[in-house]
């Protein structure tokens, strides 16, 4: 078994559509700058009300991914 070492970091995903789609646009988000992504873990959820109904939903999500020394 290789070792190896993970490197985790909080995010916050925002929607006007839905949680699964907030995790979503922070995990695609951080793909985009981010190697080796391996694991996404929904630690909060709320939603911005307005008006009396959902306006926002956010979450915050923590992100792991391989770290890679400077070699």
């Amino acid at each position: 078994m290789s070792e190896s070492v993970y490197k985790v970091i909080e995010l916050v995903g925002v929607s006007g559509e839905s949680w699964d789609r907030a995790a979503a646009v922070a995990v695609e988000r951080a793909g985009k700058s981010l190697k080796d992504l391996r694991i996404a873990e929904v630690v909060k959820q709320d939603i911005l009300i307005e008006d009396g109904k959902p306006a926002l939903y956010r979450v915050k999500v923590k992100v792991s991914f391989k770290y890679h020394d400077d070699e």
